[in-house]
């Protein structure tokens, strides 16, 4: 009787070390759904930033003002008739801030 009631501890034990150690085990699982929020996470982050991108598509696609003015200040184009003026400050002043 005692030579079962040790095997079925050992049985037990094994089974626990399987259970919390093993393939598909609590540690396992417990590190997937880790990896499943991050994941969530970077997704909707980069769903985000598709949104702002699809805006922006469709206000480039629809406005013509703001073809013109991503032109004006990516491309440092201007129109047709105007000048262009660029300020440069002295070599060593200060850019404005006394403190």
């Amino acid at each position: 009787m005692r030579w079962l009631i040790a095997i079925l501890l050992v049985i037990l034990v094994l089974l626990q070390i399987k259970l919390w150690f093993g393939e598909g085990g609590f540690t396992e699982v417990r590190l997937l759904e880790n990896r499943v929020m991050e994941q969530v996470e970077r997704n909707e982050g980069l769903e985000k930033r598709n949104a702002e991108l699809q805006a922006e598509v469709e206000d480039l696609r629809e406005r013509l003002e703001a073809v013109e003015e991503r032109a004006r200040s990516e491309l440092g184009l201007i129109k047709e008739g105007e000048e262009f003026y660029q300020v440069v400050p002295a070599p060593g002043a200060r850019d404005g801030n006394d403190g």
